[in-house]
């Protein structure tokens, strides 16, 4: 009796772990250097994971090296999963607008090349519609004069970037906090949104 308890019980628990995996939401977004793009997403509440890689292209399984010549037509990624009960796409569509220059094509601060384009990879319908309302309210209520280019485009394939990519933040801070200094990218953000860049 005791055996078939327990059995019972195992199976409960993977069925419930399995329902919660279900529950889980993927977004994805370019918005230049992964490196960058990873950060302002980690410790946000609902976030379960964020992996930098490329998506957009061509070439299977493409390397750093390939994806940086820009021939494979990939773009530098963060592939976000959350709990939607927690965390919002909306919300995660508004910190990811924070992160980067809307108005540059194939280009984010000091990185140039479509490796490096601004994009928002939307994996259905919902997110897809919640993408071009968040984009058409940014043209309304921007204070840039500059119009906002960054695509909207369904997801495709998500490559994993090389684990010395992954959260590079955290690996290298000195040398990241020197990157994003002499890029640009703090300057930049700060001059189109003040006091909301980078939240």
């Amino acid at each position: 009796m005791r055996f078939v308890v327990m059995t019972v019980s195992v199976i409960l628990i993977a069925i419930t772990g399995a329902m919660a995996a279900t529950d889980l939401q993927k977004a994805t977004f370019a918005g230049g250097c992964f490196w960058c793009m990873e950060h302002p997403f980690d410790q946000l509440p609902g976030v379960v994971s964020v992996t930098s890689g490329y998506t957009g292209g061509h070439e299977k399984n493409p390397t750093y090296e390939e994806v940086s010549s820009g021939r494979t037509g990939h773009a530098e990624s963060v592939r976000i999963v959350f709990d939607p009960s927690t965390m919002t796409y909306e919300k995660l569509l508004r910190v990811f607008w924070h992160n980067i220059d809307p108005t540059t094509k194939d280009r984010q601060f000091c990185d140039t090349g479509t490796q490096y384009r601004s994009a928002i990879f939307y994996h259905n319908e919902e997110q897809r519609r919640s993408a071009l309302q968040s984009k058409a309210l940014l043209e309304k209520t921007k204070t840039f004069m500059e119009p906002v280019v960054t695509e909207i485009l369904q997801a495709t394939e998500f490559y994993p970037a090389e684990e010395y990519h992954q959260h590079y933040y955290k690996k290298n801070p000195i040398r990241y906090k020197y990157y994003t200094t002499v890029c640009g990218r703090e300057r930049r953000l700060r001059e189109l949104w003040g006091s909301e860049a980078g939240h």
